[in-house]
């Protein structure tokens, strides 16, 4: 089950996507260290929400992401 946090500005541990340009385009942040959950965030919005996913669910996902289950 994936919950919100209204603002995630106080969670540490924030890394941006390898994908991210470093310009300011669209990505997302992880946050590390929470070890039954995955909280994210768009990079933009620091003081916005976090979507925060099941440990497993966000590792099949990435996973899932890596092995080209979406498409292109």
């Amino acid at each position: 089950m994936t919950t919100t946090i209204r603002d995630a500005s106080a969670l540490v541990g924030w890394r941006k996507s390898s994908y991210s340009n470093g310009e300011g385009a669209e990505c997302i942040e992880v946050a590390d260290g929470y070890l039954d959950a995955v909280p994210v965030r768009d990079s933009k919005n620091p003081h916005g929400p976090a979507c925060v996913f099941p440990a497993v669910g966000w590792s099949t996902f990435v996973a899932a992401l890596k092995d080209g289950e979406f498409g292109g």
